[in-house]
């Protein structure tokens, strides 16, 4: 678990999952020989042989009235094309409780995008039925989002993602389809960031003269600082994706502003700096 406090508003990471190794099929461009010769991504982001690590975790963002959660991970008992996602029987529930946060006690899920990592702990297997995992909460999804997937899921075999995490908790009455500029209050909201999904949104938190940015999967690792050109084999349009991650690590390079990664392996957190040879790098000391 790390935790970061932005201002008045504490962010807590609950993970799911830490995994070396075995990121080709999402960064394909990312082999151990690409990887090498960018020094800083070790240790925290690339072991000794070149093999990148990533996360699979929840973003708690609890300004003392509200109590957030940004994207619920992959999730128990549903079975996935991923054979380490499928099945999975993790303490996320009990960690998120230890760590203060009783699954009831939240009144907002919010996804920055809708793929399978990023909803699965929406909902919760019991009786043999899905049902919701946050019962008080407002599920908040990019209305732009949720039409694309709405339309396209079952052409991409993704319908049975859709059916098991997305549907029950609109069937339930407890989805809000919101503009992807939305603000959720005072010190947070949605900077759209579109490419790897056509309704991609990154979270903006500021509060206190203290800001910080939560990525979403528009950068799903920081060797992707370094080689924005390096695309994910998920995004829906890698054009489009390398042109906002562009944007975003201009805009924010050099600035006090922490960037907390929705797939960034500990220590999760750092501040982007300009490469005297050409593009970025996180610095998280």
């Amino acid at each position: 678990m790390n935790q970061w406090q932005v201002g008045n508003v504490k962010i807590t990471r609950i993970v799911e999952m830490e995994i070396t190794g075995g990121t080709l099929f999402i960064l394909p461009d990312a082999t151990r020989d690409a990887c090498l010769p960018i020094e800083w991504l070790g240790p925290h982001f690339m072991d000794t042989a070149g093999n990148l690590i990533m996360s699979i975790h929840a973003l708690i963002v609890d300004t003392g009235d509200r109590r957030i959660i940004v994207d619920t991970c992959v999730g128990n008992d549903k079975e996935r094309s991923i054979p380490n996602w499928s099945h999975l029987q993790t303490s996320f529930l009990k960690d998120l409780e230890d760590a203060g946060y009783p699954r009831e006690s939240f009144d907002t899920v919010l996804c920055t995008h809708l793929h399978v990592d990023h909803v699965g702990w929406n909902t919760m297997l019991v009786d043999g039925a899905w049902i919701p995992t946050f019962p008080n909460a407002r599920y908040l999804v990019a209305e732009k989002e949720w039409r694309y997937w709405d339309t396209v899921a079952d052409e991409q075999e993704y319908g049975s993602v859709l059916a098991d995490s997305v549907r029950p908790v609109i069937d339930a009455g407890l989805v809000d389809f919101i503009d992807w500029e939305y603000k959720l209050c005072d010190e947070i909201w949605l900077e759209p960031t579109p490419g790897h999904t056509p309704g991609h949104v990154s979270v903006r938190i500021s509060s206190d003269n203290n800001e910080a940015l939560i990525t979403g999967d528009c950068i799903h690792h920081p060797c992707q600082m370094t080689r924005t050109d390096w695309c994910s084999s998920a995004d829906y349009d890698q054009a489009q994706g390398q042109r906002t991650r562009e944007g975003l690590l201009a805009k924010y390079a050099d600035q006090d502003i922490l960037i907390i990664g929705t797939h960034f392996a500990t220590p999760t957190a750092g501040h982007i700096k300009k490469l005297p040879t050409g593009g970025y790098w996180l610095d998280v000391g």
